[in-house]
């Protein structure tokens, strides 16, 4: 009797310090919140040299270390405790936001006592620290923590892959790049007037639209509208999204028809669109509202051009030719960013990089150079996103075998809402325990 006492006591005690580590954990969640709130820490920026110039106080800067210190000291003691599955993802946030909120913190402080008359803006390598700002830069930009130097190899790893599949479709036609580039210079791979291109991305909304259920469980989000782009400083990308509706950019010139198809799905649906209509049907806590990761929609974006040949858009090897060809862009990205912001590149260097992967294409090359110099880091998002999202599916499809379920991977990706990787990863791997100790 007295042994069953002492269990049963102790089973109480135990539900007990549960109760109250719950009740502890929802106390210190709602005074992180309002914490953060009160600090009004500057949203990141497109600019590094906006991102400078908006640095706060040096009081204002100690008050965000006591703050990130004291929930760091706490995260750490939370992480040993009981809680629910939402409790702990609102735990991994507040970890993740507070090793790089102290990261930038860091920074800022020995910007404070250092901080020049007027600020480089040839690029950010040239900013006192520079190669440690842009490590903390590309972190807030991918929504991970990463090696600048692993990250840099991973991206001449591609380059060289992507061009290789490049070349595989010049070989299946029976011919070399240069001929299959000549080949493609022809005037019916082109698309002559605004109207037939508007066209052209209607019927692709269509095909999409039919065969979106061997894919995905969701089958009908809101529908996106398609426009011709009007926004002067997005006139250098293809096309961009906004507000329920894909714009493409149309100069007067004749348009590629290799650029329909997977501008369409990044930018439509499956990607932009389809993917912030189903965060926008996610339940997210409060604490995932103070937060934005762009490294993972810009990723699912570049991810959803992949599935092309899936969806009934690639019917020809040209179709998946333009997919290729902005996956060779976006790869070689990677090492002219690094290159400029992290090595300390000259425009010289970085556009030798470009022609080596990517000739005659010398005047989009000089644009992105300039956007890398001001917006350090946010262009390897896309690359970064897509490439993890693509090595898990490949993981778990070995994984899996014939078990494996497409459209299962993608509700774990997308019914969580925009998320550090480290997280996604969780939800993509959270059956398969022997695979989360992977890379």
């Amino acid at each position: 009797m007295k042994t069953v006492f002492i269990i049963a006591f102790a089973c109480l005690c135990t539900t007990c310090m549960q109760a109250q580590s719950a009740k502890d954990f929802a106390a210190f969640r709602d005074n992180f919140i309002k914490g953060y709130i009160a600090l009004q820490i500057p949203a990141l920026e497109l600019s590094y040299a906006n991102n400078l110039q908006h640095i706060q106080s040096a009081y204002k800067i100690q008050q965000q270390l006591d703050f990130f210190k004291d929930a760091d000291k706490k995260i750490g003691m939370y992480e040993t405790f009981q809680i629910t599955d939402e409790e702990r993802s609102d735990l991994d946030i507040m970890k993740f936001e507070t090793a790089l909120n102290l990261q930038r913190l860091a920074l800022e402080k020995r910007w404070a006592g250092e901080k020049p008359t007027i600020i480089p803006t040839s690029n950010l390598y040239s900013i006192p620290h520079g190669k440690e700002w842009y490590a903390y830069f590309l972190n807030r930009w991918l929504g991970a923590i990463v090696n600048p130097d692993e990250l840099y190899f991973n991206g001449v790893e591609e380059t060289e892959r992507v061009k290789t599949k490049i070349e595989e479709t010049a070989k299946s036609k029976g011919m070399s790049p240069a001929q299959l580039y000549k080949h493609l210079a022809d005037s019916s791979f082109y698309i002559s007037n605004e109207t037939a291109l508007q066209q052209s991305f209607g019927e692709v909304k269509k095909i999409v639209q039919q065969n979106l259920q061997k894919v995905f469980n969701v089958r009908q989000v809101s529908n996106v509208n398609i426009s011709r782009g009007n926004i002067d400083n997005l006139a250098q990308t293809p096309g961009y999204y906004n507000t329920n509706t894909f714009y493409y950019n149309y100069f007067g010139k004749p348009c590629s028809k290799r650029q329909v198809c997977w501008l369409y799905l990044h930018e439509a649906v499956p990607g932009r669109h389809y993917q912030s209509k189903i965060a926008a049907q996610t339940t997210q806590s409060a604490i995932q509202q103070l937060f934005h990761y762009p490294g993972f929609t810009d990723g699912w974006a570049a991810y959803a051009a992949t599935l092309g040949t899936e969806l009934g858009a690639y019917q020809t090897p040209y179709d998946e030719l333009g997919c290729l060809e902005w996956d060779l862009v976006r790869s070689v990205r990677v090492i002219m960013d690094i290159g400029i912001n992290y090595y300390g590149w000259n425009d010289e260097k970085a556009l030798a990089i470009w022609k080596e992967y990517i000739p005659n294409q010398d005047e989009i090359a000089i644009k992105e150079i300039n956007r890398m110099k001001q917006w350090p880091a946010q262009v390897i998002t896309y690359k970064y996103g897509s490439a993890l999202i693509l090595n898990w599916k490949k993981e778990l499809q070995q994984k899996q075998g014939n078990d494996f379920d497409i459209k299962d991977f993608h509700d774990r990706l997308l019914n969580h809402g925009a998320l550090p990787f480290c997280m996604v990863r969780k939800n993509v791997f959270r059956s398969d325990n022997s695979l989360l100790t992977g890379k």
